[in-house]
């Protein structure tokens, strides 16, 4: 019996949506890199659409160990040779990678982090990034400290109640925390469903 046939893999409905969108959006940023660690990889799903896609990449998944197994099973069901099985990462408590990466990607995670976890991302994804690298950031932002749409202070209430420490984290203040970080922001593009994606280069 597969293993497929007795684990069921999780599937995130929001990933099979965005997936297009984000791809069509971050790939002009990765012609010319090699080697990416995803932040969060969550169910997997993105790192196998978006390395199935751009096979010139090394796609490192990551994300608390709890998440592997779902992740290691997309790995392996999609018989791809550039995705790496999952890193042990909790931003603020695990260990980075030694290695140097050409890019850093993480969709969906800033709101779900608290204000501390997206302070200790900036610092440690600055030591894990060759010269030149960028960082890529899906997900809703708020500007200049306003909600920019009725549906994300609702979503924003809805994961404060979960969780008091999550919520939606303003730009003006990741932005200022990638300049400490000496990274320089090259793009901040709208998406759907008033999303965002910020793009910031070492």
């Amino acid at each position: 019996m597969s293993q497929s046939a007795v684990f069921n893999k999780p599937f995130a409905p929001s990933c099979e949506e965005n997936k297009q969108i984000i791809l069509e959006s971050i790939s002009p940023y990765l012609h010319q890199r090699r080697e990416v660690l995803e932040i969060a990889s969550g169910t997997g799903q993105h790192a196998i659409y978006f390395a199935e896609r751009m096979p010139h990449l090394i796609w490192q998944t990551s994300d608390l160990i709890e998440a592997h197994p779902g992740i290691r099973q997309w790995i392996t069901d999609s018989e791809l040779e550039n995705v790496l099985h999952p890193l042990a990462l909790n931003v603020s408590e695990n260990k980075w990678p030694s290695a140097r990466f050409d890019a850093i990607f993480s969709a969906n995670s800033f709101h779900i982090m608290g204000k501390s976890n997206v302070e200790d991302f900036f610092k440690n994804a600055a030591n894990t990034l060759n010269n030149q690298a960028i960082v890529m950031i899906y997900g809703p932002f708020n500007y200049r400290g306003q909600f920019t749409s009725d549906s994300n202070a609702r979503f924003d209430q809805w994961l404060k109640q979960r969780d008091p420490n999550s919520g939606i984290k303003d730009f003006e203040w990741c932005n200022q925390l990638a300049q400490q970080a000496e990274l320089s922001l090259l793009d901040d593009i709208s998406m759907p469903q008033n999303n965002r994606l910020l793009v910031w280069q070492k």
